[in-house]
């Protein structure tokens, strides 16, 4: 027994889409377009639950370049701290070296 060809997901996606948007009825697509209404009705189920997939992906994790600029304000924190603690040892260092800063006015 041979395989039925693949049908391209362009198509599928189009199919599910006219249903969702309510232009044709499962059994209206499938009468057109010569698949049984279960498979339409898989195609639509997998494209939903693929949709839900994706938002809920999309909650959880960030993006590639929310992720690099999180990374960067961090490099940038962390370098901000060492640049403090340089500061406060140079000043420790002159005021062993020139005697106490003067009061700021």
């Amino acid at each position: 027994m041979s395989r039925p060809p693949t049908i391209p997901a362009e198509k599928k996606l189009r199919i599910v889409l006219s249903v969702l948007q309510g232009e044709v009825t499962v059994a209206e697509a499938a009468r057109r377009e010569k698949f049984s209404e279960q498979a339409i009705g898989n195609w639509k189920r997998q494209f939903l639950e693929g949709g839900k997939a994706g938002i809920e992906a999309g909650e959880s994790k960030p993006s590639t370049h929310e992720q690099q600029l999180e990374d960067e304000v961090t490099e940038l924190t962390q370098a901000l701290g060492e640049a403090a603690v340089e500061i406060r040892v140079w000043k420790k260092s002159a005021e062993g070296r020139l005697g106490p800063s003067r009061p700021k006015r």
